[in-house]
């Protein structure tokens, strides 16, 4: 088998930096393991429905706080009423190291303590539309995680979901973080790229995806973000 070439550090607008092949292959592995546990439970990983009806062909399950359209909740309110997994503090030491490398600067991830992750999962015809992350109340960056299967990522603007954005590549391994100017920069990802991910990552087909962010509450009840 051929060398994989190192593909560069990617500053994709100011505060939002691609890192290619950041997780080595053993940290894949076990991150898959670990979503298939908390996939099973105490909330399942389900196809969130929307407010108006429709229903999400990504699925996804929750820890640390579980999130529905457009509110963090302890308790799967919208599932089983079951409170969901704890946010694990070896999560939180990761998405420090995520802020150092991605950044380039040790202080970082200084004071940066994720307490909630979406972890999605994307079959072959899976698809997310252009939308903003901004139902916490915290700016602190998000930090995203592919494995399996590559992605096509688009990442946009501020202010409106159109034009201009990029759209790059994600695959198996790749850092993805955004904050600062860019925290709340429209995104989506159009299309999953099926057969592209290494089996031995634990992964057969389809992405998964895991999204570390700050809530910004403390509050364990019900908490809607206007």
């Amino acid at each position: 088998m051929n060398a994989l070439i190192p593909r560069p550090r990617l500053e994709v607008a100011p505060g939002a930096v691609h890192v290619p092949g950041w997780l080595t292959l053993e940290q894949q592995r076990e991150l898959v393991v670990a979503c298939r546990g908390w996939a099973t439970g105490p909330v399942p990983i389900r196809h969130t429905k929307l407010p108006r009806g429709g229903v999400m062909s990504v699925r996804t399950v929750c820890i640390g706080w579980h999130w529905q359209p457009y509110a963090y909740t302890r308790t799967a309110d919208d599932v089983n009423g079951a409170r969901v997994a704890e946010f694990p503090d070896w999560m939180v030491e990761l998405g420090r190291r995520a802020l150092v490398d991605a950044y380039d600067d040790e202080t970082a991830g200084e004071g940066y303590t994720p307490d909630t992750a979406l972890i999605n999962f994307y079959d072959a015809q899976a698809k997310l539309g252009m939308h903003q992350d901004k139902d916490e109340r915290s700016s602190a960056p998000v930090v995203s995680l592919t494995i399996g299967d590559s992605c096509v990522f688009r990442f946009g603007n501020t202010e409106t979901r159109t034009k201009p954005y990029t759209d790059l590549e994600l695959a198996s391994g790749d850092l993805f973080v955004f904050g600062g100017p860019s925290r709340y920069a429209y995104h989506a990802v159009p299309r999953i790229l099926p057969g592209t991910g290494d089996p031995a990552t634990g992964l057969k087909s389809g992405r998964l995806n895991i999204t570390m962010r700050v809530t910004g509450l403390a509050d364990p009840r019900s908490s809607v973000v206007p």
